[in-house]
């Protein structure tokens, strides 16, 4: 199935402006509506962990509810994009940064590539999403904004939520519901 080229751009616009309202509102969960119903969505979290949403509630309460808490005041700037009209494959290539600073006036920020792969399903939806980041640079980061405590009270909810990595969601690696890929 192929996809008219402006539909696809007019898709990858309604999603960064939808971010920005997002990101300024610390709640990603109305971005949920981008999915269809029985959409998936996950990440790996290093060698032992993989996250995977399956359907839409599963979407906007665990994906963009659960795993996005404590993460108000980062953005997430898109910086490229590849689209493919013949699949609907969309990569964004985007940045994590963080609104505290560094002693050095350099905001705290992943470093590495991060991005997330979609398929689009045609009328404005994904029907998945796998993001991609460096795991090791997260880990660095967030030891760096522990040290400098830098950690907002939220992200530090989050860590000691997450700490046992048994959240709903999480999976052994490999044994998600539906295939990574």
């Amino acid at each position: 199935m192929s996809f008219d080229r402006a539909e696809l751009e007019e898709m990858k616009q309604r999603w960064l402006d939808a971010n920005v309202v997002a990101e300024k509102a610390g709640d990603w969960k109305p971005l949920a509506e981008f999915y269809t119903e029985d959409a998936t969505y996950g990440w790996n979290y290093g060698p032992e962990k993989d996250f995977m949403a399956v359907g839409r509630d599963e979407i906007r309460d665990l994906a963009l509810g659960q795993e996005m808490e404590g993460l108000e005041g980062w953005e997430y700037p898109y910086q490229a994009w590849v689209i493919d009209e013949k699949t609907g494959d969309m990569i964004g290539l985007w940045k994590q940064v963080y609104d505290r600073k560094r002693e050095d006036g350099t905001n705290y920020a992943l470093e590495g590539i991060q991005g997330s792969w979609f398929k689009y399903a045609g009328n404005f939806q994904f029907s998945w999403q796998r993001d991609f980041f460096d795991f090791g640079n997260v880990s660095a980061l967030f030891v760096e904004l522990l040290k400098a405590n830098a950690m907002s009270d939220g992200m530090l909810k989050r860590i000691e939520k997450s700490a046992p990595g048994d959240l709903p969601g999480w999976y052994p690696f490999g044994k998600a519901p539906v295939p990574f890929w």
